[in-house]
């Protein structure tokens, strides 16, 4: 039997100036997509949060997530060189 978890999602007020959305040609809601799927790069490249919750705050799934930072070119494998080497020095 598959369980499966349900997330509790809170609602988040940003004013921001109209003009905003014009210089971008976006709509509110357009706009607000892309603020949270550059939110969800942004965290997950500097290694603050996990692929899959990254996914979560850009409103996709891992899959689309992979597609999309393949797009922008994003490294999906990010090495932490001083864990590697500690890696290498115990073999």
């Amino acid at each position: 039997m598959q369980q499966f978890r349900t997330e509790i999602m809170s609602n988040v007020t940003i004013n921001l100036p109209e003009s905003v959305f014009s210089a971008r040609r976006l709509s509110p809601e357009e706009f607000v997509r892309d603020m949270r799927l550059a939110a969800a790069i942004y965290w997950y490249q500097k290694q603050e949060i996990s692929m899959e919750k990254a996914a979560s705050v850009a409103g996709l799934n891992r899959r689309d997530f992979l597609a999309v930072l393949a797009r922008e070119q994003v490294d999906v494998f990010a090495v932490d060189f001083d864990d590697l080497q500690s890696e290498l020095n115990r073999g």
